[in-house]
């Protein structure tokens, strides 16, 4: 005989105490279809769901709750978070949306809508249903973690407090323990940030955030061994290899490859089963130049996929081993068309070898220009001042390419200040005229062929160089296709009555010395101020040292919206 649906949502909730999770769906399932229409026998399935965790499915049997109750707030946040949880943030938006009337009254509705904002990048609208969530419910730890990250994230004052705020209503709350140490960092309080980010890594010595925050304090405060701390967590915990993973990626990040090598090696004869590890240090034996151990340990690796092929293939062009360096690259790129390191060491290959294909890489007109920033003069009056506030706050930055000087923190356009919102909508002219003057479309170039796609920008960031040695190493950013570097100040007379006539200038396509290749860069570039260099982010770049003065900048990543393919 059927049961009701009351009846079957009571015998799944007996079945799911005792654990039996799987069980308690299969019998939801028979009750929608025998009851199709009843809303909440389907969001009952989509808790369970969760429980598993398996957003996706969670998310289809609150939509179908959602569809059968357009009207019902619960079932359209419960959609709203499965679709979060399965990183579908937009979606996730679309399905609050249509309840927002009710939802304004409602702080776990406004608390949801903030996170799925924020996570889609808009902190502005984060900030503003934040901000709503807590005046509806002050006590709501959720919403006051999140608003304490956003103010975090957007430069505002006020962070600390928020954490602290937050703990005090979950003092459990680990991420936002981390946050308070990131905003006390932020806030000029290093030595508080310090012994907090300690005290997260005693306690929890796996941590991977709370690892990278202690190593950033540290190099920030000049120490050398500012890795310390990850070797005696490896110590806690051998069997986890994420952590030596980690240690490697941060030696390899500061050039130190020696160091890097012997723990990979290390490493791997710890997890003789995982080939990362003997792969990283056939990489690093390459690049100082201990050719028979790389040679052997290529050799022996079982691993067939797009890292390995590179990471061998670097060390082949190292070698002049051009032609089996060429057939792994080639390997590479039809796994991923769009892999720019790939295509950064094939730049040098085809170079190497007198390719024609070089030029229509890298060597054709406007692939590289120096565009002016519009309305420069005055937006720059404006930004200057408050980007050496920031740098002032800032300290050298873990994992990048600059050696000496300093590097603003998070994301540059989060920030709330109109100065730089002027900025990045000047910014967004000047890409466009960059775009409007690429060569044609081309569907096998790796830039070209989103020609005519819509461009914007994603990660920003500013950097300030001091004269007296520091410079920014050959490096690619493979997170966009677009590079940049907007001039905001130089030094007066720069590369004049220097040893270097080009001192503080940019270069491309040098390569970095652990490739073990000698080539001049394919472009010398004159800073500017008030103008742009943009260039196709598989071009190698970096800069020259120089004697005095200061030297600031503006750079970001650049994204496409779809492509005309």
């Amino acid at each position: 005989m059927s049961l009701s649906p009351d009846q079957y949502r009571a015998q799944a909730q007996a079945l799911a105490s005792t654990g039996n999770i799987a069980g308690a769906l299969e019998l939801l399932d028979t009750a929608l279809k025998e009851h199709s229409g009843i809303a909440p026998l389907a969001n009952s399935a989509g808790n369970l769901a969760m429980k598993l965790p398996d957003a996706d499915r969670a998310a289809r049997y609150f939509g179908k709750a959602a569809e059968l109750a357009p009207a019902s707030t619960e079932f359209a946040i419960n959609l709203a978070i499965a679709l979060s949880a399965a990183d579908r943030h937009a979606q996730a938006l679309d399905a609050l949306k249509p309840v927002e009337k009710d939802g304004m009254a409602d702080a776990r509705y406004c608390s949801v809508r903030a996170s799925c904002s924020r996570a889609t990048g808009n902190l502005a609208d984060a900030e503003l249903w934040y901000d709503r969530s807590i005046a509806l419910n002050p006590a709501g730890a959720r919403a006051v973690h999140g608003r304490a990250r956003v103010a975090l994230e957007r430069g505002q004052a006020g962070a600390v407090q928020l954490f602290e705020r937050a703990l005090s209503l979950n003092q459990g709350d680990a991420e936002a323990w981390l946050g308070l140490a990131e905003a006390l960092d932020a806030a000029g309080e290093q030595q508080r940030a310090r012994q907090l980010a300690g005290q997260l890594v005693a306690q929890a010595p796996h941590w991977i955030a709370a690892l990278r925050l202690l190593a950033q304090i540290r190099l920030a405060a000049g120490e050398d061994d500012f890795t310390s701390h990850l070797a005696e967590a490896e110590a806690k915990i051998p069997d986890n290899p994420a952590i030596a993973h980690e240690h490697i990626r941060m030696l390899e990040m500061h050039d130190r490859f020696e160091d890097a090598m012997e723990i990979a090696a290390r490493a791997a004869r710890r997890f003789p089963d995982n080939e990362t590890f003997a792969l990283l240090q056939a990489s690093y034996a390459g690049i100082v130049g201990a050719d028979d151990v790389a040679k052997g340990l290529f050799t022996r690796l079982a691993s067939q996929n797009p890292n390995r092929w590179l990471l061998e293939a670097r060390y082949l062009l190292g070698r002049g081993e051009y032609v089996q360096c060429g057939a792994l690259l080639d390997k590479v790129i039809a796994a991923d068309p769009l892999h720019i390191n790939a295509w950064a060491v094939r730049d040098f290959l085809w170079r190497l070898t007198d390719d024609p294909r070089g030029e229509w890489l890298h060597g054709q007109d406007g692939l590289v220009q120096m565009v002016e920033l519009p309305d420069g003069e005055a937006v720059l009056r404006d930004a200057v001042p408050l980007l050496h506030r920031l740098h002032d706050n800032s300290a050298f930055p873990l994992g990048q390419s600059l050696r000496g000087g300093t590097q603003t923190r998070g994301v540059l356009f989060d920030r709330a200040e109109p100065e730089l919102q002027r900025l990045h909508d000047a910014l967004v002219v000047a890409l466009e005229n960059y775009r409007s003057a690429l060569p044609p479309l081309d569907p096998q170039h790796p830039l070209l062929r989103f020609r005519d796609a819509a461009l914007f920008i994603t990660s920003s960031w500013s950097v300030r160089l001091a004269g007296g040695g520091d410079f920014h190493a050959a490096h690619l950013h493979p997170d966009g296709i677009v590079s940049s570097a907007l001039y905001c100040q130089l030094p007066d007379g720069l590369g004049e009555n220097e040893d270097d006539e080009k001192a503080g200038y940019i270069e491309l396509g040098r390569p970095p010395p652990k490739l073990r290749i000698d080539l001049e860069p394919r472009y010398t570039l004159r800073p500017q101020v008030g103008h742009l260099a943009l260039f196709p982010s598989t071009l190698y770049h970096g800069t020259r040292p120089f004697s005095q003065g200061q030297r600031m900048t503006v750079a970001f990543d650049v994204q496409h919206k779809g492509s005309a393919e």
